[in-house]
């Protein structure tokens, strides 16, 4: 049964022809440790290849009945009305490969039965009914009213018949009565008048059969024959009861998970089959896995469940089966799949970081152990000096590891704890050390005033003044704002003060918000004070009185004032500019020229210039330059200068593509553009056309032209956009013009 075997460090245990009983947990063992496994051991599916077929014999004949299944190794016995057959003279019974006879030599009236075949180890069965044929000759009178002989007939009597669901029922009725009663079955108002099919009615001299192939569960119910003839009439009522395995169970789910267990519940089955539920089976596997491992093996009789020696951090998932006295029903919905986790280690240094007269703030550090749960969140609770009922702080779980504790009365003593949550339930708590005096606690004031608020701020016009200032003290101090000792004007600067910082706004600078501002923070006698300078600043105005000093040579000294505006900041330089009087073009000549003075060289000889100044400050240059009053001019030196004759080139010509259009096939949806590149003078007008017709106010294209090359982009073509697409350009001397085919392809 059991071998043994070693393929170097493997050791490999073999069970040859598993049964059932082969289930359950090995385990191995050697000097170093141990493992172990379960086995489970499936039933193999029995399949029947040929059913027992109903037999009606003559006396003395042989009966046979026969069946065929799959598996040669099946034994199985023969039952009569349920009661096991023996082997006689008259009766055997044999097996020769898959197939399994019964012969019963010399049929007597005792043989008529149902006969069924049970395979060993299957919830398997195959009926059939042997119906005696006997030849005989009754004299009964000319008229007889009818009769059905059973024990059920008459009108208050019934009987109840009870069949497996997809079994077959097979209820014969011995009917008489001269001259020969009509027979007629009902359930309900329903009568029955198919002689074939799945339910049908099977009439024979004196026996009336009422047939249903595969009992299902609508099939249960009354069921009423009636039999007449001219002389009268009788009628019998049967029950038909079907048993099932009984429908899954209800609302299986996972109640709470420890770190290698988990709590499973359902609800019983809604229809248990017709027989009572006599207990469930549990199974479990690893979400992913397809192999499912039995929970027990003994049928539990509870509806709620543990399951043990789990991995923590792994997802498992959880079925459960009804049982019956039919068999195991249909698997459940699995549960949702879940985790074995344990609860996390409690939080660390729980520590007040703030308290007044109704509220507490408390501070702490996640758990040292958090699993593979993580944490859901935080719970606090609270308790008064000498009292043991905790109160809880938050109705919601806290995220983060900090919470402020509200409606705390003045003057109590509280102390506080703090649990780490999860779905593996609450931590032990982190307890502080000593109870917490709930009263305000008075805080000098003082400014957190930002290090670029402690030079001068600057600003340009126009732009937006934010200044937020953080300070501290408690109870809340009193903030004011304060410009060269006066109320500011709220129309012009906007003020808001909350319990930690205060806000300085103003929308739109000009150079009247520039100035000293002055804060203070006061609480009761106690007072912290800060100054902010504010400079608004903007470009300055021009340079003022610029003047040509001096000519000698080619040279030039110019000479100006600063302007009258500086921009409410320091000029940082000055940028000159010179044009000579024949073209007015202005050339610069020094930028960031810091002095109020320049030399200009390389003048040329005959020309008389002019020269601009612009101030220029952290802002920019001025808006306007300062315009020397006076020129400067060069004096020739004797040397005539003859313009040199020339004749103007002509640079006219007709429109010429340089570069063509080039057909292109492009997927539907995906943007595309088309291109090429034109030469032309004067400036030749564009035209795009498709299929000869002009493109023009089309949100789907957009035509560009940049120093001759042409692009018509086409935005997410459809096959509709196909064609053929031309580009003509057009001016004094001519027209040219190039196309191509485009193709949409739809993916």
């Amino acid at each position: 049964k059991f071998r043994f075997k070693k393929d170097g460090k493997k050791h490999i245990l073999i069970i040859n022809e598993a049964t059932q009983e082969d289930t359950g947990r090995y385990k191995v063992m050697t000097n170093g440790g141990q493992c172990e496994a379960d086995l489970v051991v499936e039933e193999k599916q029995l399949e029947v290849l040929q059913g027992i077929a109903d037999l009606t014999v003559k006396a003395a004949e042989q009966a046979v009945f026969k069946c065929e299944v799959s598996d040669e190794k099946v034994t199985g016995k023969w039952l009569k009305n349920g009661v096991e057959i023996r082997p006689s003279k008259r009766i055997t019974m044999t097996h020769k490969g898959r197939i399994h006879k019964l012969i019963i030599d010399d049929v007597r009236p005792e043989d008529e039965a149902d006969y069924t075949f049970v395979p060993d180890g299957y919830a398997l069965s195959l009926s059939a009914k042997l119906n005696f044929l006997e030849i005989k000759i009754d004299y009964v009178p000319r008229q007889e009213p009818p009769k059905i002989h059973l024990d059920c007939s008459g009108k208050e009597h019934t009987n109840t018949i009870v069949v497996v669901a997809g079994n077959k029922l097979r209820f014969d009725a011995p009917i008489s009565g001269e001259p020969a009663p009509t027979v007629t079955w009902f359930k309900g108002n329903t009568q029955f008048t198919d002689i074939e099919g799945r339910v049908r009615i099977e009439l024979r001299k004196e026996l009336s059969s009422f047939v249903i192939e595969g009992a299902e569960r609508a099939d249960e119910g009354h069921y009423e024959i009636v039999v007449t003839n001219p002389v009268g009439e009788d009628k019998a009522t049967l029950i038909i009861k079907v048993v099932d395995v009984p429908d899954p169970p209800e609302n299986v789910r996972i109640t709470c998970v420890g770190e290698d267990w988990a709590d499973v519940i359902w609800e019983p089955p809604l229809y248990d089959g017709g027989q009572p539920v006599t207990g469930y089976l549990i199974e479990r596997k690893k979400k992913g896995s397809q192999r499912w491992m039995k929970m027990n093996f003994e049928v539990f009789t509870e509806t709620a469940y543990q399951s043990t020696k789990m991995i923590e951090g792994v997802m498992y998932e959880i079925r459960v089966f009804a049982v019956n006295s039919i068999g195991i029903s249909q698997q459940a919905n699995t549960s949702k799949p879940f985790m074995p986790i344990a609860p996390t280690s409690e939080p660390l240094h729980l520590t007040v970081e703030d308290v007044t007269d109704t509220t507490c703030t408390l501070k702490w550090r996640p758990p040292d152990r958090i699993g593979a749960g993580g944490i859901d969140g935080y719970l606090i609770e609270y308790t008064k000096e000498g009292s043991d009922e905790w109160i809880e702080a938050n109705k919601e779980l806290v995220e983060r590891c900090g919470y402020t504790a509200k409606d705390l009365p003045t003057g109590e003593k509280i102390s506080f704890r703090v649990r780490a949550v999860n779905i593996a339930g609450k931590s032990e708590p982190a307890i502080m050390g000593q109870p917490v005096t709930i009263r305000e606690i008075v805080q000098q004031p003082k400014i957190r005033l930002p290090r670029q608020l402690r030079q001068t701020y600057i600003k340009k016009v126009g732009e937006q003044v934010n200044l937020v200032i953080p300070f501290q003290g408690k109870p809340r101090p009193k903030v004011t704002w304060t410009k060269e000792g006066k109320p500011l004007d709220p129309k012009q600067v906007s003020i808001r003060t909350s319990e930690v910082d205060t806000i300085l706004f103003i929308r739109s600078a000009e150079r009247g918000h520039s100035g000293k501002y002055e804060l203070s923070v006061e609480i009761e006698n106690m007072k912290d004070v800060a100054t902010i300078n504010i400079r608004i600043v903007e470009k300055p105005g021009p340079a003022h009185l610029v003047t040509v000093k001096e000519v000698w040579g080619f040279n030039a000294l110019l000479e100006w004032q600063p302007p009258k505006d500086n921009g409410n900041t320091d000029i940082t330089g000055y940028t000159i500019q010179k044009a000579d009087k024949k073209t007015m073009e202005w050339f610069t000549v020094y930028e960031h020229n810091r002095l109020t003075r320049c030399t200009i060289s390389d003048l040329i000889m005959g020309n008389e210039y002019y020269f601009r100044v612009y101030s220029e400050n952290i802002c920019g240059l001025s808006e306007t330059p300062g315009v020397s009053k006076n020129t400067a001019y060069i004096q020739k030196t004797g040397l005539v200068y003859k313009p040199f004759d020339y004749k103007e080139l002509d640079t006219s010509e007709a429109p010429k593509f340089l570069t063509p259009l080039i057909d292109r096939t492009v997927v539907a949806g995906y943007s595309t553009a088309l291109n090429c590149a034109v030469r032309g003078h004067p400036k030749p007008k564009v035209i795009w056309l498709k299929n000869k017709m002009e493109i023009r106010d089309d949100p789907k294209f957009l035509m560009k032209h940049n120093q001759g090359v042409l692009t018509l982009n086409i935005r997410k073509p459809s096959p509709f956009d196909a064609g053929t697409y031309t580009c003509k350009a057009i001016n004094d001397l001519g027209e040219a013009e190039v196309d191509c085919r485009l193709d949409v392809r739809v993916p």
